[in-house]
């Protein structure tokens, strides 16, 4: 064993080591090298340095450079070093974080690093965390939570009797709602359609001015950065209008709540402690290895009650039993990647990181339309949205600059325009790398118009 992960450290450091040198996507002979993965299962056993060798081989090339930093989409975040070499001695710890008694460690890892996270981001101290896989898990947790406030208060235990004959609940999202959202409204049982869209503004940033009339039996769901702009909705005035008529608010802050830990930015998440719920990525801008979301609820006993099993054999005396804040029972203990994270960056170095990446998206803004190219939103955070002079010129201009390597950038559609999408959201992006990038993106795009 001990040579084996020894074998395996040293090909991961190369492998990270190599990222600046090598194009961001895999290319077209890396690609097709996959397909030595297509055999016929094994009748026999190889030895575990020959399987590692060749996942390596192959499999090294083939990935994105999305730990690199010159990957900007998606809103990607990279892994700090720490919070690799934590994933590693994780991994080898092999736990299973459901319990406090299978995993002792994640169980106090995950108590410290909630409340932490809950005063970075000025979330009521009383607040219940989870940790889930991701955003969406995140949303979803957190309207389960909603549904089960919202329908007790109706005398309706939606645990037990379902949604079958449930008092109706109404759900109000923005126009610009993320697919992540909209994919939770549907598992849930809220429905993708049976929503109340509000309107939004050029940023994308619903109108408090146009809620329909709310009540005790309604959800609204709010956005904490816009996956194309940025932009937050304006989360003050929605809690303040939604609590005066008993009705609940979710942040949807996969990456945007996380401006809340940096200073110079935090008042764009300004009243987001206001709302009852919220989901984030750790994955995003707090930059742990995949896969990494945290749901928090106001109200603890509503989370738990949402999440809450059966089965004698799982009785647990703990104050706080893990598995009864997300919707695993078996799971990974990522607790305590996130938790390393936040021990080496500190409040500091968290705000540092946020901030450095916002700066940089702020360069690429200026560069590109120093250069005459329309940036279509205001760059208040990391987002930055462009268009190279018409749909067709723009879709040339992404498809050449993911084909060249130096850095890799998404397209998207933003209100009837076709734009590159450039999110920055890396530890590792240097303000070189943001050169490179934009030398690479300048150049390509000129070459286009040509």
């Amino acid at each position: 064993m001990s040579e084996l992960l020894s074998d395996a450290a040293r090909r991961a450091s190369r492998y990270v080591a190599d990222l600046d040198k090598r194009r961001v996507a895999p290319g077209p002979e890396a690609l097709k090298a996959l397909g030595r993965f297509e055999q016929a299962f094994p009748e026999h056993s190889s030895s575990a340095e020959v399987v590692l060798a060749e996942l390596d081989e192959l499999g090294s090339p083939a990935t994105m450079g999305s730990t690199g930093g010159r990957f900007y989409g998606f809103v990607t975040g990279a892994a700090l070093p720490v919070t690799v070499a934590a994933n590693w001695l994780a991994t080898a710890w092999d736990q299973n974080a459901a319990m406090v008694v299978t995993a002792p460690v994640n169980a106090q890892l995950e108590i410290v690093a909630a409340r932490w996270l809950i005063e970075l981001f000025g979330l009521p101290p009383q607040s219940a965390c989870g940790f889930v896989t991701c955003a969406t898990t995140a949303n979803f947790s957190a309207l389960a939570a909603a549904r089960h406030a919202l329908l007790a208060r109706q005398d309706w235990d939606v645990e037990a009797r379902g949604l079958f004959g449930a008092p109706p609940l109404t759900v109000v999202v923005g126009g610009e709602v993320h697919a992540s959202m909209q994919k939770a409204l549907a598992m849930v049982g809220f429905g993708r359609e049976r929503v109340i869209s509000v309107p939004v503004d050029a940023q994308g940033r619903m109108l408090a001015s146009a809620l329909p009339a709310l009540d005790d039996r309604t959800v609204v769901c709010v956005q904490a950065g816009n996956v194309n702009t940025g932009a937050f909705d304006p989360i003050a005035e929605i809690c303040e209008r939604a609590h005066a008529n008993d009705a609940w608010v979710h942040v949807d802050g996969a990456f945007g709540l996380w401006a809340a830990a940096a200073p110079s930015l935090a008042h764009l998440a300004a009243g987001v402690g206001a709302a009852d719920s919220w989901g984030t990525d750790a994955h995003k801008w707090l930059n742990v290895p995949y896969d990494s979301g945290l749901v928090f609820v106001r109200d603890a006993a509503s989370l738990r009650a949402s999440m809450a099993a059966g089965g004698a054999y799982l009785s647990q005396s703990e104050q706080r039993i893990p598995y009864q804040y997300t919707p695993d029972f078996s799971r990974r203990a990522r607790g305590i990647e996130v938790w390393a994270a936040l021990r080496q960056l500190g409040r500091a170095g968290l705000a540092e990181l946020i901030e450095r990446n916002c700066r940089q998206a702020r360069r690429f803004a200026a560069g590109l339309a120093a250069a005459g190219w329309q940036v279509l939103n205001e760059v208040a955070l990391n987002q930055v949205l462009v268009s190279f002079g018409g749909a067709e010129r723009t879709r040339g201009v992404i498809q050449r600059v993911q084909e060249e390597g130096t850095c890799w950038c998404g397209g998207t559609v933003w209100q009837g325009h076709v734009a590159m999408r450039i999110s920055v959201s890396s530890w590792a992006t240097t303000d070189l790398d943001v050169e490179r990038s934009l030398e690479t993106i300048l150049r390509v795009s000129a070459e286009q118009q040509a």
